[in-house]
């Protein structure tokens, strides 16, 4: 593995801080369902908070996962029209993509932010949970998807490391 290959600190601190919103995310998820299962069989009862709180932790469990995937490139790329034009063009191709997708998703994390005060007034009905809570969430995976798509951009500068010494230089192209 070359040193372009290896995750910088910026990455390992965002996969390190998802992986673990992702695990204690579906842990206490999984938890409360199962206990709440278990009383509503075994009593008759349930616990009244339980469906709320899934719900509020849901939004974290899938912008966590939204972030890791596109931190390790697994979203969706259609590069077969990239593949076919030369370096320079896949290139600038790679470097304004890039740019536009961190545009695209600054400008969706600047407009969470203007709604905070809106969806605070908006509460869960039992925990009393501001909306402002989930709504958050989603503001920070968004500026976090910025973050990447711009150092993205930067990476799209350098060829990425060759794996056959004959081969033509690859681009790292925009998926969003």
């Amino acid at each position: 593995m070359s040193d372009n290959d290896k995750p910088n600190l910026l990455e390992r601190g965002v996969a390190a801080l998802c992986s673990i919103v992702l695990w204690l995310s579906t842990t206490v998820i999984f938890a409360i369902l199962v206990a709440n299962t278990v009383l509503r069989y075994t009593t008759g009862s349930s616990l009244g908070w339980a469906n709320e709180v899934p719900e509020l932790l849901f939004p974290w469990l899938v912008m966590s996962g939204v972030v890791l995937a596109s931190l390790r490139g697994a979203h969706i790329a259609t590069v077969f029209l990239m593949e076919a034009v030369p370096e320079g063009v896949r290139r600038v191709v790679g470097v304004g993509g890039w740019l536009a997708v961190a545009a695209m998703y600054a400008t969706l994390s600047w407009a969470t932010f203007r709604m905070l005060d809106i969806v605070q007034d908006e509460t869960s009905p039992i925990l009393h949970v501001p909306g402002s809570v989930t709504y958050g969430c989603v503001m920070v995976g968004m500026l976090l998807m910025a973050v990447l798509a711009l150092q993205s951009a930067v990476r799209a500068t350098r060829p990425l490391p060759q794996r056959d010494p004959g081969a033509e230089p690859q681009i790292q192209v925009p998926h969003w």
